[in-house]
């Protein structure tokens, strides 16, 4: 199976007129034979927004809380994908955490990734379907939902490309690349030539 991992940012699925961009570029890549899974993250400042509501309500949030808060972003995203590519007349399925069993430990907002149960996303590929998975969210041992921090959805997509053995693994961005920090917010952030799989 010729398995390659596209993610798209928050930009890239930002409005109807974007997610169609994004399906066409998904199914270029299906023409040519690729067995596609697509990890994308919320649409636009969706996240931004769910904070900002969240701490209308309390300037100290429960991180639990905030988790099951900020996490919906990314399964709009991914089912809205969905519903465009299989008006396509493409075979798409949507996947959240929970379905692939993105495993993580129990530190809220900042989650690392434990494991990841590839047997569901290969099964829906063997369908000739293509996936789409929300990035930036994992589970506990205790089934609670957690994220990975910023910069989230480009770890899930690593993540997954390399459980399935991936070739390659394409992120879509507004930045350059890789930086040291958020390029936008910090002045001297840097741009990596290389990056280590935990570093990432």
């Amino acid at each position: 199976m010729n398995i390659v991992v596209l993610k798209f940012g928050g930009s890239s699925v930002a409005n109807n007129e974007n997610l169609n961009l994004v399906a066409d570029k998904i199914l270029d890549f299906k023409r040519k034979g690729k067995s596609v899974v697509a990890i994308v993250s919320a649409q636009g400042k969706t996240t931004d927004k769910l904070i900002n509501e969240a701490k209308e309500l309390s300037q100290n949030p429960n991180k639990r809380e905030m988790d099951m808060l900020i996490s919906v972003g990314e399964q709009i995203s991914a089912s809205k994908l969905a519903i465009v590519l299989n008006n396509k007349k493409a075979k798409a399925v949507s996947l959240n955490a929970w379905q692939i069993q993105i495993k993580t430990d129990g530190n809220f907002q900042k989650a690392k990734i434990v494991s990841i149960d590839k047997d569901r996303i290969l099964e829906e590929l063997k369908d000739d379907k293509i996936v789409i998975v929300t990035g930036f969210q994992g589970i506990d041992s205790n089934k609670n939902i957690t994220t990975l921090g910023r910069g989230g959805s480009d770890t899930t997509a690593v993540a997954v490309a390399h459980i399935l053995g991936a070739k390659k693994c394409f992120i879509y961005s507004d930045v350059d690349g890789v930086y040291s920090a958020d390029p936008r917010k910090i002045e001297d952030a840097v741009k990596m030539k290389k990056i280590s799989f935990k570093e990432m």
